[in-house]
């Protein structure tokens, strides 16, 4: 979720991380931000609005919240705020979001590596990006971003680019660090068409889950 501002020729897209949870610390929040910022600025897209082309520049700050108490998601009502848990342990063995343009999720620690992807990605769902349906991309080239683990890619982006297309035991099958964000992923999110008014508008909406540890459930 975040806020957009249009201020001259820049489009800029405000969203703040928050992180908590046993694994979380301001080392892996400031990774988070800066993978978010760095991809989804990478195509330096142009977007049409108001007759004028404008730059569209993501604005990504975080901070690590150890303290954070249910009743600041629950009372939350900055569109800028996304709260993530990142605990060791997650069900499913998955980060998650709570929906399409949602303001809160879950993250597993070890999906979180560097380059792995996986916060730039589900960040585009909190902005409102579903997977593809349509999951064998061979002689596509390189994934977008919202390729979900699983998809069937040409042999180089797949973690192991010898084994057969497909075969998810030997890694057979897209390793997230290959994935990009598109100038066709950001066309996705529609921005043009958002409800503006003086000069801002809301890209997503508030989920406020707060998010127990799910050690108790393993």
């Amino acid at each position: 979720m975040g806020i957009l501002e249009l201020i001259n020729n820049d489009l800029i897209l405000h969203s703040h991380i928050i992180t908590y949870g046993g694994a979380a610390d301001a080392i892996i929040t400031g990774e988070i931000r800066i993978e978010i910022e760095n991809m989804w600025n990478e195509p330096e897209t142009i977007v049409h609005l108001k007759r004028t082309d404008h730059r569209l520049i993501f604005r990504i700050t975080a901070q690590f919240n150890p303290a954070l108490i249910p009743e600041e998601i629950f009372e939350n009502t900055d569109p800028r705020n996304n709260y993530f848990r990142i605990e060791d342990f997650a069900a499913g063995n998955i980060s998650f979001v709570d929906g399409l343009g949602c303001n809160t999720g879950y993250f597993k620690k070890d999906n979180l590596y560097k380059d792995s992807t996986t916060a730039a990605h589900e960040y585009g769902h909190t902005i409102g990006l579903d997977h593809p349906r349509v999951l064998d991309i061979r002689g596509q080239g390189v994934p977008g971003i919202m390729y979900p683990r699983g998809t069937i890619v040409d042999a180089a982006y797949q973690y192991n680019p010898a084994a057969i297309a497909g075969d998810n035991t030997n890694g057979g099958t897209m390793n997230p660090v290959h994935r990009k964000v598109r100038a066709e992923d950001i066309a996705l999110l529609k921005l043009a068409k958002l409800t503006w008014k003086d000069n801002y508008a809301i890209v997503g909406d508030f989920s406020s889950v707060w998010h127990p540890d799910h050690s108790g459930l393993s």
